[in-house]
């Protein structure tokens, strides 16, 4: 995957898809560049309230925002990915948990995942929410426009590489051709949601999508979108697929504040069934009141990144020696609750390819003491841009205490997501940054979710201003290397050993990777499973 997600997009849109994603601060508001188009349809005050039994409304409380881009070849917003995963439907879709993909709108899973071309046939009868039929052009449509050189998009970084056409065999049937064998594609696919040619062909249309326009064909569309505060579902009477819709009405509200996120599912007069983001500290109180609250470990990281053009950044051994320098297991216990653990790899411990680093940063002063004598460096100021997002926030005094104690005098600036990584954009000056990643809403494999971070057109390399380094320049011929290699095993070990080397230069690294925490009423709700990424999953969810 030789793009990364969002290389040459627009800036505008690359704002979005930071501020957006359960990756970045979720807080902040959404960049002057979109905000005229963040209005959506014009509300009608429509909560989704109403009903009894089990015609009564789900109600969730989501902890992201909702005015981010809507449009699915487009967005990485916590919320909208969340929404669309219940209103479009791929030729494949994933397990939320196992990521597992199973047939959508497709008919079956390919058998030969290793072939270099991919026949599928749609399901009979499917239909979008408008009532038309779902077609073999609505597919060609879609793909049309992820791989088509001239629109950058958001889901052009997961399919450019490996998927080179996808043709219109007949009516009901389509056939993707592979550059080479590339059996993760098939897990990618849910990616690329399939949305109706005669709708968003039109003009304006991709700016609708953007805005908040959703038709597809799954289980749930879409009656009403208020960018501020909710989103409205029905189930879909036409809707023949795999996951039979269990909820008559669902009623999804984005409140960002820990605090109402938290009253509003708790209590006697709880007006939520579920919600997402629950931090640490309401959990025991939660579980007083009958709610069950489960978390998911996954790729949600504190993560750190150096400006190796500003010295001594640009020194291998000050960023080890920063690394070295911090105590995690304090950061865990203290700002985490013990919901979390120190990073030992880029990638988490429960990822299918997952082995501890070469170089691991355990807490040792002495060594960082060393490496930055080593390195010449005395009397080091840093002033850490950190986005404020609240468990990175509380996250922060650690790691001041932490480099203070190793004689690097050390100053907080926490900022709203958006304003960080404007100044990222415009390639003003910084020392180092503190935020927040997790790529697992996208998908588990290695391949994507390293070259998310680190490719020599990818914007986090832009940030860091290392794609130009000799060691840049070899680490990213193994990755494509590794990319192309058809042997499972083989390209596990290729994938280890260049995150072995990610490790050791420590440009953009993980301090610990945490818990996400979600909550519901269990008297009320059944078949809940709690995701380790941002937002959450009711295809299979049920009144009890």
């Amino acid at each position: 995957m030789r793009d990364d997600v969002t290389r040459d997009m627009p800036a505008p849109y690359r704002r979005t898809f930071l501020k957006g994603a359960g990756a970045l601060g979720l807080t902040a508001a959404l960049p002057p560049a979109l905000a005229a188009c963040s209005a959506g349809p014009q509300s009608t005050n429509d909560t989704g309230s109403g009903g009894s039994g089990k015609d009564r409304t789900l109600t969730a409380v989501i902890g992201y925002g909702n005015d981010g881009s809507w449009d699915p070849t487009q967005t990485a917003s916590a919320f909208a990915m969340a929404a669309n995963n219940h209103i479009y439907e791929g030729l494949l879709d994933t397990d939320p948990i196992t990521r597992v993909p199973y047939p959508a709108l497709a008919t079956a899973v390919p058998k030969d995942a290793n072939a270099t071309s991919w026949r599928f046939t749609l399901r009979s009868g499917a239909t979008f929410h408008d009532g038309r039929p779902v077609t073999a052009d609505d597919v060609v449509f879609v793909f049309d426009r992820i791989l088509d050189p001239k629109t950058q998009t958001l889901a052009k970084g997961f399919f450019v590489s490996w998927l080179k056409d996808v043709r219109r065999v007949d009516a009901r049937t389509v056939e993707l051709v592979l550059r080479f064998p590339f059996p993760d594609g098939l897990s990618r696919l849910t990616l690329a949601k399939i949305m109706p040619k005669h709708v968003f062909s039109r003009p304006g249309a991709w700016d609708d999508a953007v805005k908040g326009l959703a038709v597809g064909s799954g289980p749930y569309r879409q009656t009403a979108h208020h960018p501020k505060s909710n989103t409205t579902f029905e189930a879909f009477a036409g809707y023949n697929g795999p996951r039979r819709p269990a909820f008559k009405r669902m009623n999804w509200l984005t409140i960002v504040d820990a605090a109402p996120r938290v009253a509003k599912i708790s209590g006697a007069g709880a007006g939520a069934q579920i919600a997402d983001n629950i931090p640490y500290a309401n959990i025991p109180r939660l579980e007083q009141g009958g709610l069950k609250v489960a978390g998911g470990a996954g790729m949600n990281n504190l993560f750190l990144m150096f400006n190796t053009k500003h010295k001594p950044f640009d020194d291998v051994r000050v960023r080890q020696a920063l690394h070295y320098a911090i105590d995690t297991e304090k950061m865990v216990q203290v700002a985490l609750k013990g919901h979390g653990r120190p990073a030992s790899s880029f990638l988490d411990e429960g990822n299918p390819s997952y082995r501890r680093a070469r170089t691991v940063y355990d807490h040792d002063p002495a060594r960082a003491k060393a490496l930055l004598k080593a390195a010449g460096v005395t009397g080091l100021k840093v002033e850490i841009l950190a986005v404020n997002v609240s468990w990175i926030v509380d996250c922060l005094p650690t790691l001041k205490s932490s480099w203070d104690a190793v004689g690097v005098e050390t100053t907080l600036a926490p900022q709203e997501t958006t304003a960080v990584f404007t100044k990222m954009d415009q390639k003003q000056d910084y020392q180092v940054v503190a935020a927040a990643s997790d790529p697992n809403q996208f998908g588990l494999d290695a391949d994507l979710i390293m070259h998310y971070n680190y490719g020599p057109q990818n914007l986090w390399m832009g940030y860091t201003r290392w794609a130009g380094d000799p060691v840049a320049r070899r680490l990213f011929t193994d990755m494509d290397r590794a990319t192309r290699e058809p042997d499972p095993a083989r390209k596990k070990a290729m994938v280890q050993d260049y995150i072995d080397v990610v490790a050791e230069q420590a440009v953009l690294y993980p301090v610990v990777h945490n818990e996400l925490m979600t909550a519901w009423d269990p008297r009320k709700l059944g078949g809940i499973r709690a995701q380790p990424y941002p937002g959450i999953n009711l295809l299979q969810a049920r009144w009890v």
